[in-house]
């Protein structure tokens, strides 16, 4: 009996961790086109992807924060709300065209840091608006990850608002992309590129292990370390009300979605953690362009 239940638990982990994900396979997406109106879906993973390996990609904590949020924590108002006038599209990156950041989507690797780079980003671009570009390039989405212990787990997933606290207390460092040198820490997690058959080339691999957290430049070693930092001023969750109105005035936000079995197979993106940097209103729809990757979780940086 003993030798049975043994045999039984082999088997039972077995099949959990070769456990597939049905919502990649090619009918699957066939019946998400047939019945989707507003967005195509197509083969981004392998069909014979772990279903772990999609979980793993999961990386923010933003909606369940955002959720049990005390409502003091919600920007209501401010004094640059008065009299705006909410055009029926609105595109930061054609407003600030001298902020090279906004736009740009990088590549997160085989990591779930995408609650990192959202906020990263979000930051770099807020705060080249605020300076009017003399702040005009990349924060580090290592530091960020591997650095700020009460953000979460680095690689296996992290809170937003616990990075906007981290960048209020603690700051942030400059850091390009991978092999950049651009910066004082550029992110040091290899990209994921795609092959000539369109396949994620990191997919089946092991998640990337947490780095050691360097508090030193090791990209651009003229920089201090110190000196090189850069602070909010402050960090709040936006109401729907309130969302429009602060893109227009200081740039692109942050933002976490809950993603359901659909969504990985959406043709221009994967599920992240993100970035709303423009936006069309019409009659009966509201879209966001994604950048990177509804409650929404914005941070007033500087």
């Amino acid at each position: 009996m003993a030798r049975l239940l043994i045999l039984l638990s082999v088997v039972l982990f077995s099949v959990y961790q070769t456990e597939q994900a049905h919502f990649l396979e090619k009918n699957y997406i066939d019946r998400i086109n047939e019945e989707a109106t507003t967005w195509k879906a197509g083969i981004n993973f392998d069909p014979s992807t772990p279903k772990e390996d999609i979980i793993k990609l999961l990386g923010s904590t933003g909606v369940e924060s955002a959720k049990k949020a005390s409502i003091d924590q919600f920007k209501t108002d401010d004094d640059a709300y008065e009299n705006v006038w909410i055009p029926r599209t609105f595109d930061a990156r054609k407003k600030w065209r001298h902020c090279r950041t906004i736009g740009e989507v990088r590549d997160q690797g085989h990591c779930g840091s995408c609650w990192a780079f959202g906020t990263s980003s979000a930051f770099a671009d807020r705060l080249c608006v605020a300076t009017n570009a003399d702040f005009n390039e990349l924060l580090s989405a290592e530091e960020i990850t591997f650095c700020c212990h009460t953000c979460g787990f680095g690689c296996h997933g992290g809170n937003p608002i616990k990075a906007w606290e981290y960048f209020s207390k603690h700051g942030l460092v400059t850091g390009g992309n991978y092999k950049s040198g651009e910066g004082c820490e550029p992110y040091r997690v290899p990209p994921c590129p795609r092959d000539e058959d369109g396949k994620n080339t990191c997919s089946g691999k092991p998640m990337e292990k947490n780095h050691r957290c360097t508090r030193m430049c090791y990209g651009n070693q003229d920089l201090d370390y110190g000196d090189d930092h850069r602070y909010t001023r402050d960090y709040y969750y936006l109401t729907y009300g309130t969302i429009q109105k602060d893109v227009m005035n200081y740039g692109p936000i942050e933002a976490s979605f809950d993603v359901y079995d659909d969504f990985p197979s959406y043709k221009s993106g994967k599920h992240e953690s993100i970035m709303i940097i423009l936006y069309y209103i019409y009659t009966s729809n509201l879209e966001f362009y994604l950048k990177n990757f509804i409650i929404l979780l914005l941070l007033y940086l500087i």
